[in-house]
């Protein structure tokens, strides 16, 4: 459909000029009329001036409705290729991005990835719609007013075809140089947009500091960055129109002069100079366009440079082959000589050996830096451990594929995420295919649905981005439903109520407490008051197991955990008068 359009768009833009050499030459000079045009148009009209002429501008006419009909197919349908091609590599990056393990996230800033995903597969969409199909269209009509301008006058014609080659050189020269102009732009681009997403997303501290000069003077220089590279890069561009202006002129020039001698010597007429100088121009406009086009090429190299860079990285949590989603987990933990590190010269845990129970409540402790949210990561398999094994019910996680493994364990955070949409489907998110009842159920369980209720449209009351307008227990309440819903037989909790209130964090223990029943349950806490009656406390120093035992087991020994718990303990040391 699309290549066919593309002919009959070509072909008419060749048969555009012919209506007028036609009114020039046989009806306004009077020439004879050719015999091929005598049987287009029988005897009768080709006799009547007056009638040719008429049919030479209804012909006119048509050419351009059918140039047009043919356009409007070949871009409607171009189009619908080109966002088929971008919503393809959209998703294939995302799903890409998706499957990549927090190491990556480690080393990335969010704003070029966002960039990347929006602005780079938007270019190769545009390239893809528009581009593509001027390219084509161009280079039909280029073979094919080259036929046609042969068969009217060689040598004009290789006159033109001398010129062409000029202008290709003339492009490939600085084609390097438009190029790495634009990988600068594009760089500078995503920068600014990093600014631009971290300033947002930390507006209340932004304004709670008040640094709103800071984060302008910020963007400012961002933005400052991103014209300097722009205006190096149109500096470049900028070249192309005048050269290509100026050959075009000076073979039109030739033309001009060399056809008036030829029409006053009588071996031309002034129809066929019409047409060749109108041939020309609809020449030299798509050579024109291809030379410019080096723009929009060097735009989709650069884009697909940086969709390929993304996907050239397998950061991916490799999966064991023969791995199997495993049976329903029973809960038993255990750490065999556990080390890891986020980079080879920084170890974050060297030996963690322990083991957790089915069903047991587990608390990890330590000072800051000590390792309990990277034990916490290696059991859904965030991270893979650099030697040792984590087992859970005696088989290696990474005997398990990712999906099956995560399915079973179920996280309240220390901040509770929430998505664009309703209350409902905040709470469904822990489980697919979740039922209006299993939701419910999992609100009350999480003490939540009594302030669900007085919400304006209750559970289907629209959510602002992260959860804006609730508060903290209210999100966390909320997150506790989503891991409740997903009934995992793990649950693991990282500072769920560190951030809250005395009575937000009463409710919020509330929840969990339902929520804990029957699992088994890691949780890394500060507050050592949470974890008073835990089955076994993990105390960690250094990225070792400092010790480990039950609350009073661990106070009566004196160690780490009992200066922490003492520290609590003792009552907060007045600040100093001045």
């Amino acid at each position: 459909m699309i290549l066919t359009a593309m002919v009959v768009e070509a072909l008419a833009s060749l048969a555009a000029p012919w209506p007028l050499k036609i009114v020039i030459d046989n009806v306004v000079e009077g020439d004879p009329v050719p015999a091929w045009l005598v049987k287009v148009l029988g005897p009768a009209l080709a006799a009547s001036r007056p009638s040719m002429a008429a049919a030479a501008a209804i012909a006119m006419v048509v050419a351009a409705a059918i140039g047009g009909a043919a356009s409007y197919v070949d871009n409607y349908y171009t189009e619908s290729v080109g966002q088929g091609v971008a919503n393809d590599l959209r998703l294939k990056l995302y799903d890409h991005l998706e499957r990549m393990s927090f190491a990556y996230y480690d080393t990335q800033k969010t704003g070029p990835l966002i960039s990347t995903l929006t602005d780079d597969v938007s270019a190769v969409q545009d390239f893809v719609s528009s581009s593509t199909l001027s390219i084509l269209v161009d280079l039909e009509t280029i073979v094919g007013m080259l036929v046609v301008m042969f068969w009217l006058n060689r040598d004009f014609t290789l006159l033109v075809i001398a010129a062409a080659p000029l202008l290709l050189v003339f492009v490939a020269r600085f084609k390097k140089a438009v190029k790495t102009a634009t990988r600068d732009v594009r760089a500078r681009e995503s920068d600014t947009l990093a600014v631009l997403q971290g300033g947002l997303e930390s507006m209340r501290t932004v304004q709670a500091f008040g640094a709103e000069q800071v984060e302008s003077g910020r963007l400012q220089a961002a933005g400052r960055a991103t014209i300097d590279a722009a205006l190096r890069a149109r500096k470049i561009k900028a070249l192309l129109s005048p050269v290509i202006a100026v050959v075009v002129a000076v073979c039109t020039a030739l033309v001009l002069w060399r056809g008036s001698v030829l029409i006053l010597a009588g071996t031309m007429t002034a129809g066929a100079l019409t047409v060749f100088l109108a041939y020309l121009g609809k020449f030299f406009k798509p050579v024109q366009d291809l030379a410019k086009m080096s723009n929009s090429i060097a735009q989709a190299n650069v884009a697909l440079e940086r969709i390929q860079s993304i996907l050239d990285v397998d950061m991916r949590v490799p999966e064991r082959a023969g791995a199997q989603p495993p049976a329903p987990f029973r809960g038993a933990i255990a750490f065999e000589h556990v080390a890891f590190s986020y980079r080879r010269d920084a170890p974050v845990i060297t030996d963690v050996h322990f083991s957790v129970a089915p069903g047991q409540f587990v608390g990890l402790v330590g000072t800051t830096g000590s390792g309990k949210s990277t034990i916490a990561s290696l059991i859904p398999r965030f991270y893979d451990p650099t030697s040792g094994r984590v087992l859970i019910d005696g088989r290696d996680v990474r005997d398990c594929t990712v999906e099956g493994l995560r399915r079973q364990i179920g996280f309240v955070l220390q901040e509770t995420v929430l998505f664009p949409g309703t209350v409902r489907d905040n709470i469904a998110y822990g489980r697919s295919g979740a039922t209006d009842a299993q939701v419910i159920a999992a609100a009350k369980l999480a003490n939540a649905d009594e302030f669900i209720a007085r919400l304006p449209r209750g559970y289907d009351t629209p959510l602002g981005e992260r959860g804006n307008g609730l508060s903290g227990g209210q999100r966390q309440r909320i997150g506790i439903a989503r891991a409740l819903v997903r009934n995992p037989p793990i649950l693991i909790l990282d500072e769920p109520t560190a951030s809250l209130d005395a009575e937000s964090e009463k409710l919020v223990m509330d929840g969990l407490e339902c929520l804990m029943k029957g699992r088994t349950v890691l949780t890394i806490t500060h507050r050592l008051n949470t974890i008073h009656a835990a089955d076994l406390i993990v105390v960690l120093d250094g990225g070792l197991v400092a010790d480990q035992g039950t609350h009073d087991e661990l106070i009566a020994r004196g160690g780490l955990y009992a200066d922490l718990h003492r520290t609590q303990q003792e009552p907060e040391a007045s600040c100093p008068v001045t």
